[in-house]
């Protein structure tokens, strides 16, 4: 037997036994939060590159 990855009926019958456990309501919320968590996690690497950045380009600036 060999491994291989999941297609769409399976992907479909995982989908299928989630909403039976969790309900409709439920995994929304919880697809919403993991939403928040990304974009939050992504916006606090952001700031570190501007600030990164900015010190590269005081370094480039000769002083006079």
């Amino acid at each position: 037997m060999s491994l291989r990855s999941f297609g769409i009926p399976e992907l479909l019958i995982i989908l299928v036994i989630l909403i039976l456990l969790f309900g409709v309501g439920r995994i929304g919320k919880i697809a919403g939060e993991l939403g928040k968590g990304i974009r939050s996690f992504k916006e606090g690497l952001s700031p570190d590159k501007k600030e990164e950045e900015a010190k590269e380009e005081n370094k480039t600036v000769e002083p006079k």
